[in-house]
């Protein structure tokens, strides 16, 4: 896939032949199981390698900047066994791309929807992704046993900010990050969140090769409590 290779080159990612094949693969089965179970809306090679691979591995560099600055200076993510909750997972994205691009992170996939798991489980063994777990429960459910087990949160288009950011609290640790992806900002989205709750660290456009779409990743931190 000359489109993929072409679009990482873009993004300034240069990666493993593995990664690569494994990206190959995971959008061929998408595919596939597409016909039958109709995992996404979006279908067609070049659509799909912009839309959901570099969709969600343009981001990385944000995350990392995000994680690094939050975790202090000295920390080498490559390192450190990161653990990420990808709400609503949907069909794996980004989580499944993610992983795939980051293997040393420990990723969640949380999906209620029982065909949706079942293909997240069928790729997990089918590209040999040791690095993730799949927990077919719906989000409220899964935080009961995974409170404050995670440095982030992530979601693409899961739900509205307000509602997402009450569903991922209870997964984050104490420095925990919320990654938002967003088509697009509207204001009365933003007007919605919790101020006394949560903090917007950044909203940072993300461009993707070759097309002119709007993307941006809002990044949230809860607010510290102060006691008097």
């Amino acid at each position: 896939m000359s489109a993929l290779t072409d679009g990482l080159e873009d993004l300034g990612l240069n990666l493993p032949t593995r990664a690569i094949v494994n990206l190959e693969l995971f959008l061929q089965e998408l595919e596939r199981w597409n016909r039958v179970h109709n995992l996404t809306a979006i279908t067609g090679e070049n659509d799909s390698i912009s839309l959901h691979l570099l969709d969600s591995i343009a981001i990385l560099p944000k995350i990392v900047d995000a994680i690094q600055t939050q975790q202090g200076s000295h920390a080498r993510l490559a390192d450190q066994p990161f653990k990420i909750a990808d709400l609503g997972s949907g069909g794996g994205l980004p989580g499944i791309p993610l992983a795939i691009v980051m293997p040393e992170w420990h990723f969640s996939l949380i999906e209620k929807v029982r065909k949706k798991t079942a293909f997240l489980q069928h790729l997990k063994g089918k590209l040999q992704l040791n690095n993730i777990e799949i927990l077919a429960k719906r989000a409220e459910q899964a935080s009961l046993t995974k409170a404050g087990c995670f440095d982030a949160v992530i979601s693409r288009a899961f739900t509205n900010l307000a509602d997402f950011l009450r569903l991922a609290e209870p997964f984050l640790n104490s420095t925990g990050l919320v990654f938002a992806m967003k088509a697009r900002l509207t204001q009365t989205e933003m007007s919605a969140i919790a101020k006394d709750q949560w903090r917007l660290v950044s909203a940072a456009p993300v461009s993707l090769p070759n097309r002119s779409v709007e993307r941006h990743l809002l990044t949230f931190a809860r607010m510290r409590k102060s006691f008097l």
